[in-house]
C-alpha cells in the first residue's frame, strides 16, 4: 500500500522551518491504518515480547491497537508532568527543542521483551530517550516499529538499528 498518500505534509509546524509529517489522513482511512497495525503486529509477532511500549502522543494510537492486536499490555511514555505515580525519567534533545519522557517505574519488569512503537522518527531523540528509560527498568528492546523515518535528519545509530521497522521513509 502506498502510505505516503495519506500523509499531509504541513509546512512551518509547529515553528517555521519544520515540515510537518501530518498522519491524520492515514488513522481517517481505516484501510490504511489498518495496515499499518497488521504490518506492525506481522513484524512484532516474531520478536516475541512481553509488552508494548508507546510513545506520547500518537505512539499511543499506533501501540495501544497493537498491544489489542497482539493480546499484550500496552505501556505509555508520556511526557514530563503528565504520569501521576513514581517515574522514572530521561532529558532528551529533538529536531526543534528539547523535553523530559517519563514512564512508570513498575511497569517494565527485568528481562521483558518490549516493543516501541511511534509515528514518526526524525533525529532519533525520542527513540533514544525511550529506550534509555526502558532498558533503565531492565527491559530488553526486541524491535521499533514506527510509520514514517526521517532519514535525512535521523543519526545513523537508529537507522542501523536491526530491530528498527518503518512503514515509510521521506
Amino acid at each position: 500500500m502506498n502510505l505516503k498518500q495519506y500523509i499531509r505534509d504541513i509546512p512551518d509546524f509547529p515553528k517555521p522551518g519544520i515540515l510537518f509529517r501530518d498522519i491524520t489522513p492515514l488513522l481517517y482511512h481505516q484501510e490504511s491504518f489498518r495496515y499499518c497495525v497488521d504490518a506492525f503486529a506481522k513484524r512484532s509477532k516474531i520478536m516475541s515480547p512481553d509488552v508494548i511500549v508507546g510513545v506520547e502522543s500518537r505512539g499511543f494510537i499506533f501501540g495501544s491497537a497493537l498491544a489489542y492486536e497482539m493480546k499484550l499490555p500496552f505501556v505509555p511514555i508520556r511526557k514530563e508532568g503528565k504520569l501521576p505515580y513514581s517515574v522514572r525519567e530521561v532529558k532528551y534533545d529533538l529536531e526543534y527543542g528539547s523535553g523530559i519522557l517519563q514512564i512508570h517505574s513498575d511497569v517494565i519488569k527485568p528481562f521483558q521483551r518490549v516493543v516501541l512503537v511511534d509515528d514518526l522518527i526524525a533525529t532519533g531523540g525520542t527513540m533514544q530517550a525511550s529506550r534509555e528509560l526502558i532498558e533503565e527498568l531492565g527491559g530488553i528492546i526486541v524491535g521499533i516499529n514506527t510509520v514514517i523515518v526521517l532519514k535525512d535528519l535521523c543519526i545513523p545509530e537508529i537507522l542501523d538499528d536491526e530491530v528498527l521497522f518503518s512503514l515509510v521513509d521521506f
